[in-house]
């Protein structure tokens, strides 16, 4: 399956059946140095940037020299499984802290982690973000149709959210999409990390949806100092980015947003 798949439809009012595209999901279970991870559902498609960002935007690994490669599996009786091998010292870390980064993981994906100690834990494994730039607000408006222009698999299904990244001027350096919003950052980043392109300096990282607390920390991880977001932030997030040096926008849509955290990056005038 790739990343579209069709299925029949009746259509109302009119009663007439035909075919509709519908965005492919699919599980994609990451291993790690071939121990089984995480399994997470997926638009099939960029499958190892996939896994590669998850393993830094979940803090399996802190540099992009820690990982080896990201690969297929091809001892796998099954499709949909990607091997991340880490490199050096990072793999016999990995044996002993497996269980543990397990359960961080799982803590990390659950509801029930919140709270201050929560963020400080986190902003130890967070790197200095791009500062020294300014985005101007008719730029930044510029972004969602770019964006949007650039979604080639919603605009067949309009069933996908987006993640992509912008430099400051507003041109669009790069777009992933996937159903799930948190698997398209990471499809994105594990594409700059796989291409020796982070930390990935000064930009903008649109979403097309809400912005949580898991957006703020994943983009925090890959360097980047500013995410904006078509819908709403949660208090998490606006508190995540203020306390990383973060600039947090939302509500991004037509020629209004709101800027929640690091307003000094918004402004007319350059750096």
């Amino acid at each position: 399956m790739g990343e579209v798949t069709d299925a029949r439809v009746v259509r109302y009012p009119t009663g007439t059946s035909d075919l509709d595209h519908l965005a492919a999901e699919e599980p994609l279970e990451i291993r790690v140095d071939g121990d089984p991870l995480a399994v997470t559902m997926r638009t099939p498609g960029h499958d190892a940037e996939l896994a590669a960002g998850f393993c830094l935007t979940e803090g399996v690994i802190d540099d992009p020299d820690e990982l080896e490669r990201a690969e297929p599996c091809t001892e796998a009786d099954y499709g949909n499984v990607v091997n991340v091998a880490l490199a050096g010292a990072a793999h016999a870390s990995w044996l002993e802290q497996r269980t543990k980064a397990r359960r961080d993981l799982y803590l990390s994906s659950s509801c029930g982690l919140c709270g201050s100690r929560t963020i400080d834990r986190i902003a130890r494994r967070i790197p200095p973000v791009a500062g020294g730039f300014v985005v101007s607000p008719g730029v930044l408006v510029t972004m969602p149709p770019a964006m949007a222009e650039a979604q080639g698999v919603f605009a067949r299904t309009g069933g996908l959210h987006a993640a992509g990244l912008f430099h400051p001027d507003g041109r669009l350096r790069l777009v992933r999409e996937d159903v799930g919003r948190h698997n398209a950052v990471d499809k994105l980043i594990g594409a700059l990390l796989l291409s020796g392109q982070l930390p990935a300096g000064p930009g903008v990282l649109l979403v097309s949806g809400r912005a949580s607390f898991e957006l703020i920390q994943k983009a925090g991880r890959a360097g980047i100092g500013f995410l904006a977001a078509v819908g709403a932030p949660s208090s998490l997030a606006v508190e995540a980015a203020a306390r990383f040096g973060m600039t947090l926008a939302g509500f991004l849509r037509g020629e209004r947003f709101n800027v929640y955290a690091g307003a000094e990056r918004v402004g007319d005038r350059p750096a």
